[in-house]
């Protein structure tokens, strides 16, 4: 079911999931928020329902000109809210990392356990965080404000350098339909990459001190978009987290492990 929620495009797996215990998915960069095969399978593997939230200005999602990642947890709060959901496990993958943690800082009360796949640690200005990258350009930009990232979109292109070999297998295997809605969202613009873009490379909006949920970091330590030390980061910081490493896996790959994470 797919329907429009407080200005945002929702993707729900069943037509009711008032009371029931779901996965929140936080897709990554970019992305339609479309619910993903390999992401249904394994939740109902786990008796959970799923709700996919395009962020503002993918898909059909309204734009938040200046969005922080805890602008994006915060407006989704209204989103399961009335959904009427009882629980939440939120999820997030690359990009959407930031934001499945927002969410438990924003709500603890129906947040209490949180996973991300190679999620981003919060940028602190230094070359150090740009370590490892295959394709910092995009992210360096960033930093440098909307003007500099407006006009790097001019020219950006995909390094294939960015994924390993178990990245493209994964992309030709399981994970093919994440390839797939990729390309599907460069038919609404590059205006919610820009967007996530920008709001990595400022504060986040929030103390990951003050999540309070259970946290499993999982990460490729072959990732050459975002590096491992970033999950390393994100481990320190985080006051009640576990890192979970795979030496064979890049980017795309990492997210072979979704099903035993959950």
């Amino acid at each position: 079911m797919r329907t429009a929620i407080a200005g945002l495009d929702v993707h729900v797996s069943h037509d009711d999931v008032a009371g029931r215990d779901v996965l929140l998915w936080h897709h990554g960069s970019p992305q339609t928020g479309a619910i993903l095969p390999p992401v249904q399978s394994a939740a109902d593997a786990r008796g959970l329902a799923v709700v996919s939230v395009a962020r503002p200005a993918y898909a059909l999602s309204a734009r938040i000109p200046g969005r922080t990642v805890a602008d994006v947890a915060a407006g989704l709060h209204p989103v399961l809210e009335a959904l009427g959901v009882a629980s939440v496990v939120s999820v997030g993958a690359s990009g959407g990392g930031p934001h499945a943690l927002a969410c438990a800082a924003a709500m603890p009360n129906l947040v209490h356990r949180v996973v991300t796949f190679a999620s981003p640690a919060p940028f602190d200005g230094t070359e150090e965080w740009f370590a490892g990258m295959q394709a910092p350009q995009a992210l360096r930009a960033s930093a440098e404000g909307e003007l500099a990232r407006r006009r790097f979109a001019e020219i950006d292109e995909f390094d294939p350098d960015s994924f390993v070999d178990a990245d493209y297998a994964a992309l030709q295997g399981e994970w093919a339909s994440l390839g797939a809605d990729v390309g599907a969202s460069a038919e609404y613009g590059d205006e919610g990459l820009i967007d996530d873009d920008l709001a990595f490379a400022r504060p986040w909006g929030f103390d990951l001190a003050d999540v309070a949920a259970s946290v499993l970091l999982v990460q490729g330590e072959r990732d050459r978009v975002i590096p491992p030390q970033h999950a390393r980061l994100l481990a320190a910081a985080l006051p009640n987290a576990t890192l979970q490493t795979h030496p064979g896996d890049g980017h795309v790959s990492v997210l072979r492990h979704l099903a035993a994470a959950l």
